[in-house]
């Protein structure tokens, strides 16, 4: 495939003119035919990785996902893509014996691209059996890093993901996903898979919209969490909590203040769980409430904050479930409240497991202790925890964290940091970083009495300091990379390079005082450098209204319909034809024939009544093509030619037809169609119609047709609204 037909296919089935990041050469490399393994973060733009190959290539590919709430929003997205609804389906346990003939009747078609499936559903018989004899253009794994038990959400059904594809078919090429996985994860998975040939792929976990910021969790959090969210109203968070208990407490708290919030943990039953998913996503609600439960199926990029009530498990954790902010470019607030009692509460949920899992546990959790009270840029920690270098001062969203904008007082530690290098050289880099800081301090446990560290002269020669200020200058020290923690040996400390040189010859070391957590600004939220905001704000919230409006209509999530940043484009080149709105960003084609009537009938009507001149440069010039449709249906039905006869001499179906006509009148034109409607409907009928619509608050068809509960076809009230728009309206 050249360069020009797949960016073309990128432009017709998602609307965007280039790729993101590492997106093209991913692309490449399924379309190639080869095992790939891709590390892109949250928002990175992972799903386009398998969803255009997967549209382009023949056969159908498989994608396994864990969540049955995320099948579904994917599923959603791309038949909104499409005007054949077959073209992506889900196969899991919510499926009746119909839905499930359907899904496989397309397959057989070649009408499904993509075939969403939970790990336990591959295990079934009747579904290997049935896959084996069909053409299975890939196999995708999303969120791969449940393959691995370091990774921070195993899942054990995951590990014989290899065995299963193998059943299906023996060359099928294997595509592994993951948003988080730190180096050990990644060789977990690759080995696991049994791709190590894949060609890899990994992104910048950097996220510069994103501003991280950890606040002392104090008696008064639920004060502090409604102060924070009421400065925010109207945007859209995700506040989590540890247990269902604080969600439903909190979640009432934020009610009784007069925010729009609801619960959402694994104790509700299923429909109160997607009845509120749903209110989140179509914005009924501005905020979730939720424990982990919540998130990895939801794909809103309009997320403006994520908080943390409690503190997560692991970076891992923390990381990926930020990573819902800003998930568009925009503004996103990652706010966490930790108390090191949290800490103390999470190990001892461990307590109960097995020793080689509390190993595990501890050594993860011990990180998130060190992210949550450090002193260096947060960025910076995050970024080398994942494995990547990162400087404040080139780097973007140097400055986006609450460490970076309020800095800490710094003091000179060029003797310590000998000290503490010493000790690690001395013990022969056999310790962990607390037992590090118990050498220091003088305290002796059994590990370090079984090898006699104890006994040794530098025992102790730390102890005019607090441990917890050793622990402090460690990490320090790590994130400057004179230490590093051992992979293999999880969290033995081992010196690297820079710090031996170090020790031969001390240079200064300014270390930042720990533990002064300063109540940062509220107002540290700073819209993103990438995106500005919409030219014309006014234009934006009316759009943002008609979308509501559209999505509703349509029972559709306000995203499906455009999302932010097409809508911020309309509010900068302000379209006023369905060409012009194809050319927005994120738009293309088929989505501007799907949803823009309405948009480019309110931005005309807006440029209008506004007196704005429409930037030259950005309006693409119609062909006329529109307007020659339009004066061949008002000069037939001038004519009075039967409407089925008019739709079929432009190849039209009767709905897209009827289409045609809304536009017409909408945009203000008469149209009398009485002699077909006379026809259809009687003298009494006609005149109930019109005095519903005329009664109505809405020209909403589907309300019409919940009122009237089956006395009408939908064409018959949808050609009656035409006469009615076009007596009463126009």
């Amino acid at each position: 495939m050249t360069d020009t037909e797949l960016y073309a296919a990128l432009k017709h089935y998602f609307g965007f003119s280039s790729f993101k990041g590492l997106q093209e050469d991913v692309v490449k490399s399924i379309l190639g035919g080869n095992n790939t393994f891709v590390i892109m973060p949250t928002g990175g733009g992972k799903s386009l990785c398998y969803q255009l190959p997967a549209l382009i290539k023949d056969g159908t590919a498989i994608v396994v996902s864990p969540l049955i709430a995320l099948m579904k929003n994917q599923v959603d997205a791309l038949r909104s893509l499409s005007s054949e609804e077959g073209i992506a389906h889900v196969l899991n346990s919510s499926l009746n014996k119909t839905e499930v003939k359907k899904v496989k009747s397309d397959i057989s078609n070649g009408i499904t691209k993509l075939l969403y499936v939970a790990p336990e559903s591959l295990t079934k018989e009747e579904y290997v059996d049935f896959l084996q004899g069909q053409t299975i253009s890939f196999m995708a794994i999303d969120e791969a890093h449940c393959i691995s038990e370091w990774g921070h959400d195993f899942r054990p059904e995951y590990r014989n993901l290899r065995s299963i594809i193998e059943r299906i078919g023996a060359n099928i090429p294997i595509i592994g996903l993951t948003a988080t996985a730190t180096p050990k994860v990644q060789e977990d998975i690759l080995k696991n898979l049994g791709i190590q040939d894949a060609n890899t792929f990994k992104a910048s976990f950097n996220r510069p919209n994103l501003y991280y910021e950890i606040r002392p969790k104090t008696k008064n959090v639920d004060a502090d969490i409604i102060r924070f969210v009421k400065k925010n109203e109207g945007k859209s968070g995700i506040i989590y909590c540890l247990s269902r208990k604080r969600v439903e407490e909190l979640a009432q708290t934020l009610q009784v203040n007069g925010l729009k919030a609801v619960p959402y943990h694994a104790g509700l039953d299923a429909k109160t769980r997607v009845k509120h998913q749903d209110m989140f996503l179509k914005e009924d609600v501005d905020i979730v409430v939720a424990t982990i439960a919540f998130g990895m199926g939801i794909d809103k990029p309009d997320v403006r904050f994520v908080i943390h009530n409690d503190i997560p498990k692991s970076i891992e954790s923390y990381y990926q479930e930020t990573g819902r902010a800003g998930r568009d470019g925009g503004e996103g607030h990652c706010l966490a409240f930790y108390s090191y009692k949290d800490i103390e509460k999470l190990e001892k949920f461990m307590s109960g497991k097995p020793v080689a899992e509390q190993e595990i546990g501890h050594a993860l959790l011990q990180e998130v202790v060190a992210f949550a009270e450090t002193s260096v840029s947060r960025r910076k920690f995050i970024l080398h925890y994942f494995g990547e270098k990162f400087d404040n001062k080139t780097g973007e969203g140097g400055d986006m964290d609450d460490n970076m904008r309020y800095p800490k007082k710094k003091h000179e530690a060029k003797d310590e940091a000998v000290k503490l290098l010493t000790i690690i050289a001395k013990t022969n880099q056999q310790y962990k970083a607390k037992e590090v800081v118990n050498v220091l301090v003088g305290k002796a446990n059994a590990m370090i009495k079984s090898h006699r560290t104890d006994a040794q002269p530098y025992f102790g020669t730390g102890e005019n300091k607090e441990a917890s200020y050793w622990m402090a200058l460690l990490r320090q020290l790590l994130v400057a990379g004179y230490i590093r923690k051992d992979i293999e040996t999880y969290g033995v400390i081992k010196l690297t390079d820079k710090g031996r040189d170090f020790m031969k010859a001390p240079a200064s070391f300014m270390m930042t005082e720990d533990h002064s957590f300063k109540q940062a600004n509220d107002d540290a939220i700073v819209a993103s450098k990438k995106t500005g905001d919409a030219a014309d704000q006014k234009l934006f919230k009316l759009l943002k209204a008609e979308r509501k409006k559209v999505a509703d209509n349509k029972d559709l999530p306000p995203f499906v319909v455009f999302q932010d940043p097409s809508l911020e484009d309309m509010a900068l080149k302000y379209p006023i034809t369905i060409e012009e709105l194809s050319n927005v960003h994120g738009v293309g084609e088929s989505k501007a024939k799907k949803f823009g009537k309405s948009f480019i009938a309110l931005i005309e009507r807006y440029v209008e009544e506004n007196d704005i001149l429409r930037p030259d440069d950005f309006v693409v010039k119609s062909t006329g093509s529109n307007s020659a449709l339009k004066l061949y249906i008002i000069q037939n039905i001038d004519k009075k030619l039967p409407l089925d006869t008019i739709a079929n001499g432009k190849g039209l179906e009767m709905d897209e037809f009827i289409d045609e006509m809304e536009a017409i009148v909408y945009s203000g034109t008469k149209l009398n169609i009485d002699y077909w409607l006379e026809d259809i409907l009687d003298e009494d009928q006609q005149e109930e119609i019109h005095d519903y619509f005329l009664e109505s608050e809405t020209d909403k068809i589907d309300e019409a047709m919940e009122e009237f509960d089956g006395d009408y076809e939908e064409e018959e009230l949808r050609l009656y609204r035409i006469k009615f728009i076009s007596d009463v309206a126009n």
